[in-house]
C-alpha cells in the first residue's frame, strides 16, 4: 500500500489597507526613496491599525485560504500559526484564531516561532503530522504585526518591515491530481542567534530599557552573509536529495527580505531572476507572512500551474533557514 500524498489545497492572504511609502518615511527619518530602493528594493509596506492584530490578520488570510480549498472550519483538525509578533505571551495566537474562525474543539492549535522561516517550518511540521495519520486537514498561517516591534527613529531597520498575513490549507492530494508536497529541509546556523534580535520583553530581560529595547536590532552585514549561505545551502541540498535540477523549477518563492539577498541566491543557485516571484517592493519584509503572501499572489497570478514545481526558501532570526518543494 502506497503512502498517502499531501498537497497545498488552497491559499489566502491579507494586508492592512494603510500603505506607508518611502516618501512618507523620508519625512520621519533621514532617508529617501532612492536610498531605500537601492539598498533593499522596497518601495512601500502595509501598516496595521490598532484593531488589526496578528490574530485578526491571520483569521482574514485563513478565511480566504479555506474558501480557496473548498473546506469549512469544521474540517480543520490542525492549526499552526507561525509568528514572532503574537497578540500576547499567553495564550497562543492560534487559540485566538481558533475562536475567530470557529474551529472545533478537536482542532490542535499551536504557535511556532522560527521568525521569517516560520511558514516553511509550519509547512514541514504540518506535513509530518498529516503523514502520521492522526490529522487530515491542516491550516498553516504566517502572520506578523512587525510595525509594533520597529524603532521608527532607526532608519536602518524601520524601512525594512511591514505587516500582513498569509495562509495555506494542507490535505490529501485530490484524486487524479499530481499536486503534492515533495520535500522540505529545515535548519539553523549555530552561533548566529545574536545577529537579529528583540532583546527586551522576554523572561531574560523582562524590563525594557535603553540597553534591552523591545525593538528589532540587526547586524545587517553579518545577517546578509549568513542568509545567503543558509538559503542556498538548504535549497541546493533539498534539490539534490530529490534529484531535481534548477531547470525543473518553474517558480521560486523566496523570503521577501531584501532584493540584494534574492539576487545573490539566484546567482548561487543558477536560477534566472525572472523565475523568482517578487513582491517585496510592495510589502517589505513581513517575516513569517512573507512566503505565504507571495505564494497566494503567485497562485492567483497564474504563476503556479498544475504539474509544475515551486521552490520555497527562507532564512530568519536564529538564524533559521529552510526550503520546500511543492508540485501543483
Amino acid at each position: 500500500m502506497s503512502s498517502p500524498v499531501f498537497a497545498i489545497l488552497g491559499t489566502g492572504s491579507f494586508a492592512p489597507a494603510k500603505v506607508l511609502t518611502n516618501e512618507e518615511l523620508s519625512t520621519r527619518v533621514d532617508t529617501s526613496d532612492e536610498w531605500i530602493v537601492t539598498r533593499t528594493g522596497i518601495r512601500s509596506r502595509h501598516i496595521a491599525s490598532e484593531t488589526e492584530t496578528t490574530s485578526y490578520m491571520a483569521t482574514k488570510a485563513a478565511e480566504v485560504a479555506l474558501a480557496s480549498a473548498g473546506l469549512t472550519p469544521a474540517q480543520i483538525d490542525l492549526l499552526i500559526v507561525a509568528t514572532c509578533t503574537p497578540d500576547q505571551p499567553i495564550p497562543s495566537t492560534a487559540s485566538f484564531v481558533q475562536t475567530r474562525l470557529g474551529l472545533p474543539e478537536t482542532t490542535a492549535c499551536v504557535d511556532i516561532n522560527a521568525a521569517c522561516t516560520g511558514f516553511i517550518y509550519a509547512l514541514d511540521m504540518a506535513w509530518a503530522m498529516l503523514a502520521s495519520g492522526r490529522y487530515r486537514h491542516a491550516l498553516i498561517i504566517g502572520s506578523e504585526r512587525l510595525s509594533t516591534s520597529v524603532d521608527w527613529t532607526d532608519r536602518t531597520t524601520c524601512v525594512l518591515f511591514g505587516d500582513g498575513a498569509g495562509a495555506a490549507v494542507l490535505g490529501p492530494s485530490p484524486a487524479g491530481s499530481s499536486a503534492q508536497i515533495i520535500g522540505a529541509r529545515l535548519g539553523a546556523i549555530p552561533g548566529t542567534a545574536g545577529l537579529l534580535t528583540i532583546p527586551g520583553g522576554g523572561s531574560s530581560c523582562p524590563t525594557v530599557t535603553a540597553e534591552t529595547p523591545r525593538f528589532i536590532q540587526m547586524k545587517g552585514r553579518e545577517v546578509f552573509k549568513y542568509a545567503v549561505r543558509g538559503m542556498q545551502d538548504s535549497a541546493r541540498v533539498l534539490l539534490q536529495q530529490h534529484d531535481i535540477h534548477p531547470a525543473d523549477i518553474a517558480c521560486v518563492i523566496p523570503h521577501q527580505a531584501n532584493l540584494r539577498i534574492i539576487e545573490a541566491i539566484a546567482q548561487y543557485l543558477e536560477f534566472p531572476l525572472d523565475r523568482f516571484y517578487l513582491n517585496l517592493d510592495r510589502y517589505g519584509n513581513t517575516s513569517a507572512a512573507s512566503i505565504p503572501i507571495a505564494l497566494d499572489e503567485a497562485r492567483r497570478a497564474g504563476r503556479l500551474r498544475p504539474g509544475e514545481i515551486s521552490l520555497l526558501v527562507a532564512f530568519g532570526a536564529g538564524l533559521t533557514c529552510g526550503s520546500a518543494l511543492v508540485r501543483w
